[in-house]
């Protein structure tokens, strides 16, 4: 089965990754996970496939082994450690496989690193580097680590992380591995100057680069809030810094803030002092006087606040679910490209879409893959926090929703791991390579542990995992905001307790140790 299925991708010229049972030379069984990557030549031809294999302990009891079957040691094709690319045949009937090898290693290394290795994953580089001295060289120069870096991670994320002076000391291969294994991952407090007066809770913040920005909020008495402060972590003494900007939305909480194409924010939604709201403004952080700008979007999605919303290509605007008037909760999700000069809101058609819901996350991986978790779902008549996660790939033709974690909804599976418990009002944070962090929320009880969760929806098995995290976390609190700034770090900011806001409280969740 697993061999058809090999054959069926090569000839179909696609990735290949699965698990084949095989055999020491003593009988003993072991597990062969195998991963295929095929590698385009200038005219975008496969010209080769790179093939990675993990060797792990298979648990299968086959019983004892006929001594009929024993094998004795064979003569094989060996490489010298020193030039794997000159394979020395020491067996009869093997000069195939060794010209198939040579072939491939006879090539400059120019290419090599800029037509096969670039193209593998962080994981992978570092497994090749195993192989022989020559690749070991090889995966020791920065240009390909960049270039390895920016086929995983994307261009968007390369450029942020160029942006961070601790992270161009720590080096890209080191980054790569950091990032990929988070074992530096740390808590830290901040400590910054300035302030944001008035106080307010249920704002929103995003990223610009190395900058926290943050906009609106709902002050005392419900007051609706329009001003804009942005703290900037690559100065020597951070501090909140009120922007002075032109034409200001109406005041506004429980909206969405976001970042598109480098300094421009979109503002979408929240309630303002008339009601619920469904309009855009777009602000270019960087111009010599900044001016917030309304975005007239043709046939808008109803209005709504609670909502959740991420960027798509740097100039596309996805929102999703929210609460609408009386109470109603939607499950909808909308695209607007404000790049366009007469920009259409388009909705997503989809045959069947999940409950329902507010207060939920939304995430983007893989490019053009959003993935939603938890919020307060409707479920029958009731209202209930969710620990589901759906997924949605909008490259599609037709794209359509898919349960990856829950239980009893279509297309559902059972992960194994500890999942997070049911929540709302969580922190989701996308990392280098598609998976997610997710943390605090309002569960069950109102305080939540400030345990994190991590989950990479790529895997053929996506499985929570628990990450055992050091340093000082934020307190247990719902309503945080946060923002991944250079790519290397989290900033998570305000919450409340059920007693009092936290708006001071600014936590750094460090992913590589020379940012800490």
């Amino acid at each position: 089965m697993v061999v058809s299925e090999v054959r069926k991708c090569i000839d179909n010229g696609t990735e290949f990754r699965g698990d084949l049972l095989n055999f020491r030379k003593d009988g003993s069984p072991l597990m062969n996970k195998l991963h295929l990557t095929p590698i385009y030549g200038d005219d975008e031809t496969i010209t080769h496939y790179m093939g990675i294999q993990f060797f792990t302990n298979a648990n299968v009891d086959l019983g004892p082994l006929p001594g009929s079957l024993m094998k004795e040691p064979v003569r094989s094709t060996r490489f010298t450690p020193d030039n794997f690319f000159r394979p020395i045949s020491t067996g009869p009937g093997q000069s195939n496989f060794c010209r198939e090898y040579s072939s491939l290693f006879q090539l400059t290394d120019e290419v090599l690193c800029q037509s096969i290795l670039s193209r593998l994953s962080p994981r992978d580089i570092a497994s090749v580097s195993s192989v022989c001295r020559r690749l070991y060289l090889l995966t020791r120069n920065e240009d390909l680590w960049r270039m390895v870096c920016q086929n995983a991670w994307g261009s968007e994320t390369t450029r942020a992380l160029e942006t961070v002076p601790a992270a161009k000391r720590l080096g890209w291969g080191r980054l790569a591995r950091e990032l990929t294994t988070l074992e530096a991952v740390a808590w830290r407090k901040l400590t910054v100057g300035g302030a944001v007066e008035p106080s307010r809770c249920n704002f929103s913040a995003c990223a610009v680069g190395n900058r926290v920005v943050l906009f609106g909020g709902e002050g005392v008495n419900m007051q609706p809030m329009n001003d804009t402060f942005v703290l900037d972590l690559n100065a020597s003494n951070p501090e909140w810094r009120h922007v002075n900007v032109s034409s200001a939305p109406p005041g506004r909480w429980g909206h969405t803030l976001s970042c598109l194409n480098g300094s421009l924010l979109v503002v979408f939604g929240g309630c303002g002092r008339q009601g619920l709201l469904n309009d855009v403004f777009t602000l270019d952080l960087d111009a010599k006087q900044p001016t917030w700008r309304e975005i007239p979007g043709v046939a808008p999605p109803v209005p709504r606040s609670w909502h959740s919303s991420c960027t798509l290509d740097g100039t596309k605007l996805v929102v999703s679910g929210g609460c609408a008037d009386s109470g109603v909760l939607l499950s909808d999700t909308y695209l607007l490209d404000v790049t366009m000069d007469k920009p259409v809101w388009r909705e997503v058609p989809a045959s069947w879409t999940p409950p329902s819901r507010l207060g939920h996350s939304m995430s983007v991986y893989g490019g053009r893959k959003i993935l939603m978790f938890g919020g307060l779902a409707k479920s029958g008549p009731l209202r209930l926090r969710s620990s589901d996660v759906f997924t949605m790939d909008l490259s599609e033709e037709e794209p359509c929703w898919r349960c990856l974690t829950g239980s009893g909804m279509p297309g559902a599976g059972n992960p194994a791991g500890a999942g997070p418990p049911p929540r709302l009002d969580h922190v989701a944070v996308s990392l280098p390579g598609g998976r997610v962090l997710i943390f605090g929320g309002s569960v069950a009880g109102l305080h939540s542990a400030s345990q994190l969760y991590l989950l990479d929806p790529t895997e053929e098995k996506p499985t929570w995992r628990i990450l055992n995290v050091p340093g000082r976390p934020p307190r247990f609190a719902w309503g945080h905001s946060t923002c991944v700034v250079g790519g290397t770090k989290a900033i998570v900011l305000g919450g409340q307790t059920g007693e009092e806001w936290m708006l001071t409280e600014i936590h750094e969740l460090s992913l590589a140790s020379s940012t800490v």
